[in-house]
């Protein structure tokens, strides 16, 4: 009778030799990539310090050095001067979107209000101002106008300057008019408006009236429609202060950005 043969010790399975094998390869290669980068332990410390403080798990007396780039690119904190300037800019914004549909139900002419370069811009067409020829406020949608336009500048800063500029076409005045010439009528628009701003108790020393006659046009001058829109007063608001110019500047932008 033949002898039995004795079980074989079972071996591990083929699948788990070839995944160990696998696994040796990818230690090698990681420990490969490691040994061919450049540690740079101001980066490291900058990463670790972030995670840190995002967790709350801050050491005592471990600070992370954060670069003079980073500072720049932070966000600002808005100031109260400038959140102030916001709301008023934007009071002025819906005072001219009120005095506008009034306009719309009656047909007249539209003002506009933009940025510049050192401020913002109000436009008053003369259609909604003065009779052709003329220089005398006589609207009494225009003198509302002015009257709100006052009451928003008592609020504004006192840095805050305004510039009356008074703009015609290339046509002259008519013969019958009181006016040689286009630089007399515009500039007594422009006065007559600041006039107007000064009865509202306006401060006279932060208003300057001034002519352009038709030699600031917005259009050309070619057809009436153009000629219409640079027959205009323009209220020019400025700041004598650079970092005020810049506040009321985006003021304005993010009050016309939020009304459309």
């Amino acid at each position: 009778m033949a002898k039995k043969c004795p079980d074989c010790p079972k071996c591990l399975p083929q699948w788990l030799a070839a995944f160990g094998d696998l696994m040796s390869l990818l230690l090698c290669f990681f420990v490969l990539l490691l040994s061919m980068s450049t540690m740079d332990a101001k980066k490291i410390q900058e990463a670790i310090g972030s995670l840190a403080g995002a967790l709350s798990v801050l050491e005592g007396g471990t600070k992370t050095e954060i670069s003079r780039e980073r500072q720049q690119q932070a966000t600002p904190i808005e100031s109260t001067d400038e959140t102030s300037n916001r709301v008023q800019t934007a009071q002025l914004k819906k005072e001219i979107i009120e005095i506008n549909e009034i306009l719309k139900i009656a047909g007249g002419p539209e003002i506009q209000i933009e940025e510049a370069e050192d401020g913002f811009i109000i436009r008053l067409p003369d259609g909604l101002l003065f009779a052709p020829g003329s220089a005398v406020i006589q609207n009494e949608d225009a003198l509302l106008f002015l009257k709100r336009i006052a009451l928003i500048i008592k609020k504004l800063p006192e840095r805050l300057h305004i510039k009356a500029r008074g703009h015609t076409d290339n046509n002259p005045p008519a013969s019958t008019s009181p006016y040689k010439d286009n630089w007399e009528l515009s500039t007594a628009r422009a006065v007559s408006v600041v006039k107007e701003l000064i009865k509202n108790r306006i401060d006279p020393k932060k208003i300057i009236a001034s002519g352009k006659a038709q030699f600031d046009p917005l259009t050309s001058n070619a057809t009436p429609e153009g000629r219409a829109k640079n027959r205009r007063v323009e209220l020019h608001f400025y700041s004598l202060d650079s970092s005020l110019k810049k506040k009321a500047q985006k003021s304005v932008l993010d009050s016309a950005s939020g009304a459309k």
